[in-house]
């Protein structure tokens, strides 16, 4: 018997901000902030982040793995379709990610922005399957939880 070729799996990361849930909102709706905490990074050159926050809107990103990192000159492409906003509320979108020339995963992600009385709750789930050489879903998550602790320090510039 074949090993499985494909990982399917859900997870959700719940994280707290102490600052409205319209700040936390824009930080994903305005390119400008999502490209710093999302797109730029220590171990990749961004060669390009295009992003059209609308139902129906696309978002791309392509960075380059740099030099010393477990991929160097690699290419990582991301290319999300954005399937429902309710601003300041929540986020939906569906997404794939390749390596190289190689798909790695398929996802649909959601991003629900609740009030608290201490700022903002944000609840993330991701539902996605992964493909041969994806890493998996243990280092996806790894990645989320980096990236928000990303948009943390973007929520106190």
């Amino acid at each position: 018997m074949e090993k499985q070729s494909i990982v399917h799996s859900t997870y959700v990361i719940e994280r707290s901000y102490p600052t409205t849930p319209e700040r936390v909102f824009a930080a994903f709706a305005d390119p400008a902030k999502k490209r710093r905490w999302y797109a730029e990074g220590e171990g990749t050159e961004l060669e390009e982040f295009k992003m059209d926050f609308r139902v129906g809107g696309a978002e791309s990103s392509c960075r380059r793995f740099k030099e010393g990192s477990p991929f160097p000159g690699v290419a990582l492409v991301t290319n999300s379709t954005y399937q429902d906003i309710v601003p300041n509320r929540r986020i939906v979108i569906a997404y794939w990610m390749s390596l190289g020339d190689n798909r790695i995963s398929v996802s649909l992600d959601t991003m629900e922005f609740l009030p608290t009385e201490k700022g903002t709750d944000l609840i993330f789930t991701e539902q996605a399957v992964f493909f041969e050489n994806s890493g998996g879903p243990e280092m996806r998550e790894e990645g989320w939880r980096k990236l928000f602790d990303r948009l943390e320090k973007e929520l106190a510039r």
